[in-house]
């Protein structure tokens, strides 16, 4: 815990320049923006805490996730139930009455309160990723065949989420919230607490990971992802450290669920497909893998340009999100973050070069022997 207190306070140094403006841009923001811009932010900065689990698992590590939307969304869902149950007086929900269901299951009462929702947004994840991941890491199962896995896990939730329309609301998903621990969603005053909530654990996030990365574990993760059979033959169980990050990085994207939902109001099974999920890992490579900053300036300035675009170009937004993606991994294959780096590096190469053509020292004579 010491750890952790002293990561947030080197983070908020301006030794630490990136996140510490980061941070105050983020602060400052409720100034200059309308409540509908500040909501959006606020979407954008639970993105943010999301991507920077896959850049725990990605970018450190090495292991491709294409289904985190599947932990996402069951944060999102535990956190929405406790809302529709106080919204509700703690009645059966509406889509459940729809459904011919006038008992409420024995699964979802325990949801009626607040402080176990929220622990099961985060634990519930935790746990699913620890059984998928001991079951395919113990088995050396890696690369694509786990990137191909992840993607079928997020469809099997997708269609298990739809089909159970008397206990999730199918395909509709869950919404009509009206409160959070009694204040009303619908206020301006509830809605910029909840953005400063969610700026909180961004950071709360950013030094939890960034304190993972700097102890010995996050050395070994490097390597991992560098060379793991290196790592295996050095004596390290490879597997264990891998399941440790995959149920890391699940209970982020499940906290990320949990702070998404009362700011936008709806969680649904689109949030868990294959596509949300892709997008989630296109936010890190944009951004940059490898850095947190990068998952951070990733998810949110994505997400922003998707949402100005979508506003003035309908039609084709896609289609501008498309040619960015492309254009970031072919030109900067290290990200935005990475951007300084290659300036940095193209500099030195033409400085040598132009050093290396003005040299006109000659060689020094041959010695006899």
């Amino acid at each position: 815990m010491k750890g952790i207190v002293a990561t947030i306070r080197q983070s908020l140094l301006p030794g630490n320049l990136p996140i510490s403006i980061i941070l105050f841009l983020l602060c400052l923001a409720p100034l200059f923006l309308s409540d509908f811009r500040i909501n959006l932010l606020g979407k954008f900065v639970a993105y943010a805490i999301l991507a920077l689990g896959i850049d725990l698992i990605w970018g450190y590590t090495g292991i491709l996730s294409l289904g985190h939307g599947v932990f996402f969304g069951l944060g999102a869902y535990c956190v929405a139930m406790y809302l529709k149950l106080e919204a509700n007086g703690g009645k059966v929900p509406d889509f459940m009455s729809w459904s011919g269901r006038e008992v409420m299951p024995w699964f979802w009462k325990p949801f009626a309160s607040a402080p176990f929702a929220l622990t099961m947004a985060i634990l519930i994840p935790m746990l699913l990723a620890f059984i998928v991941g001991y079951l395919t890491f113990k088995n050396r199962i890696r690369g694509v065949y786990f990137s191909i896995l992840t993607q079928a896990l997020s469809l099997i939730f997708v269609v298990l989420f739809i089909g159970q329309q008397a206990y999730t609301g199918g395909t509709n998903g869950m919404t009509n919230f009206k409160t959070f621990f009694g204040f009303s969603l619908a206020g301006a005053s509830t809605k910029l607490v909840l953005y400063y909530i969610a700026v909180i654990l961004l950071l709360a996030a950013y030094a939890f990971c960034k304190y993972i990365i700097n102890s010995r574990t996050g050395r070994v993760l490097v390597a991992i992802r560098d060379g793991e059979n290196r790592i295996r033959f050095s004596g390290y169980n490879p597997a264990g450290y891998k399941v440790f990050v995959y149920v890391i990085s699940a209970g982020l994207a499940g906290l990320a669920g949990a702070i998404f939902v009362p700011q936008v109001g709806i969680i649904s099974p689109a949030a868990m497909g294959i596509v949300p999920s892709i997008e989630m890992v296109i936010w890190v490579a944009i951004g940059g893998r490898g850095t947190l900053t990068g998952a951070i300036i990733g998810a949110v300035l994505v997400n922003m340009l998707k949402s100005l675009i979508s506003e003035s170009f309908p039609a084709v937004w896609s289609y501008f999100m498309g040619i960015t993606f492309v254009v970031v991994v072919i030109l900067m294959p290290l990200g935005l973050v990475g951007i300084s780096q290659q300036i940095k590096s193209f500099l030195s190469q033409f400085i040598g070069v132009k050093k290396s053509g003005n040299n006109t020292e000659t060689p020094a004579p041959l010695q006899k022997c």
